[in-house]
């Protein structure tokens, strides 16, 4: 989930409540754009080959020269980056962004940021409230880390003045993808820490949880990386720990005020976590991690969307945010037993808790997914309850196709098999 408010303590231990922003945030989500008055906008339909409006209408006039000498510049600026060459990354730029712009060198620096380019999008458009100045949507496409990653990509608007030395960077403004919002590093300075499977990022100010995040990610990553389903591992799990601020504007924000924590697609089959520090003040990193990790490994490259799975989705986290746990022990069980002596109709496909929902009405939906799925893991085991998965999130197979192919059994006979599992669990 995503956007920090303040987070409500609601018991000893902070349920692994994830709103799955990756939902909406699928690969392709950076759409061709337009950029009017600073901010990103869906463009008029147009032609095939139609230069950018306001820009002259030959393939050599000056909006096509002008690109070009800003692609140039974007190309010395992303060789500056890669060889760590500040004074050479700040050095296409005017001096009133360059503020921003050393901020972000020094966060993609700290990220490790091993492929970036930087591609013109279309043509620049002048800028009739700041004269001299053009508009330029850029895409950048960046890796983290490896090198031999398929790039995820940025689609942001720059502003240049054009001058006899060629284009000057002027602004760089923070992508505004309705999708993926903003990412941590355009936007805030951060501190970060690598190991071998993951890295944690936050700002300055919260530096000193760096080793105690690492230390439990990398723990976290060995348990989400059994639940891998399409044999593609992620190369390094992404996870950033945002404070009130950073919950607000990092991804976009406004997530439900249950919110821990959220993963989001943001393009190249790469995913990335969230937390949410208001929500750990009183413990629960360590799970909450196994499950975010879990989404980060189990998902689809491109993402996830749909309700009627969610049980499914949220269920495989909650049992690797257990860590093995007799069922006894899961810390939902009171929540669950509410919900289910109030009248629950036993429905697994309308499970997901709407964005109001009370405390104990989300815990009891996180908690009986975790059921259903352990009731499926008791019977078939792990193997068959990840080609389950497999087939219903990855290939999007009817429940029932994929109940009758994978576990030989009716979908309506085993849904009543597993909702008598979560009552009598309840009881």
């Amino acid at each position: 989930m995503e956007d920090e408010r303040q987070v409500p303590r609601r018991r000893a231990r902070w349920p692994l409540w994830t709103a799955l922003a990756v939902v909406a945030a699928l690969v392709g989500c950076v759409l061709p754009t337009a950029l009017v008055a600073g901010r990103l906008l869906d463009p008029p339909p147009r032609s095939a080959g139609d230069p950018a409006p306001g820009s002259d209408r030959t393939p050599d006039g000056p909006a096509a020269r002008l690109a070009g000498a800003i692609g140039a510049q974007l190309d010395r600026q992303a060789e500056a980056l890669l060889r760590g060459d500040r004074a050479g990354f700040l050095a296409v730029a005017e001096p009133a962004a360059r503020d921003d712009l050393a901020r972000q060198f020094t966060s993609l620096r700290a990220l490790r940021v091993a492929v970036w380019r930087a591609e013109p999008s279309g043509e620049p458009t002048p800028t009739p409230d700041r004269p001299g100045q053009w508009r330029q949507l850029v895409t950048y496409r960046y890796c983290l880390v490896e090198p031999a990653c398929t790039p995820s990509p940025v689609l942001a608007g720059t502003r240049w003045r054009a001058g006899a030395d060629g284009p000057r960077l002027v602004a760089v403004e923070p992508s505004k993808s309705e999708r993926t919002g903003t990412r941590p590093w355009e936007v805030s300075e951060l501190a970060v820490s690598h190991g071998p499977r993951t890295l944690v990022a936050t700002t300055p100010d919260q530096r000193g949880r760096l080793p105690a995040l690492l230390a439990a990610a990398e723990a976290a990553a060995v348990v989400a990386d059994r639940y891998v389903v399409d044999g593609v591992r992620p190369d390094r799990y992404r996870i950033f720990y945002a404070g009130r601020d950073e919950w607000r504007r990092w991804y976009g924000g406004d997530r439900p005020e249950w919110t821990g924590g959220y993963v989001v697609t943001v393009g190249g089959g790469h995913h990335e976590v969230v937390l949410n520090a208001a929500a750990l003040r009183s413990g629960g990193l360590a799970e909450l991690l196994r499950h975010e990790l879990t989404h980060a490994a189990s998902l689809p490259a491109g993402g996830w969307s749909g309700e009627s799975a969610w049980w499914l989705v949220e269920g495989i986290a909650e049992l690797a945010g257990s860590a093995d746990r007799p069922v006894v022990g899961y810390s939902g069980l009171d929540e669950v037993r509410r919900l289910v002596a109030g009248g629950w109709d036993g429905g697994l496909e309308g499970l997901a808790p709407a964005a109001d929902a009370p405390a104990g009405r989300v815990t009891a939906s996180y908690g009986i997914g975790y059921l259903a799925v352990r009731h499926l893991l008791d019977r078939y085991g792990e193997q068959r309850l990840l080609a389950f998965f497999r087939a219903v999130v990855h290939d999007r197979r009817p429940v029932a196709d994929a109940a009758r192919e994978v576990f030989g059994e009716p979908w309506p006979t085993l849904r009543d098999d597993c909702v008598a599992y979560v009552r009598t669990a309840a009881g």
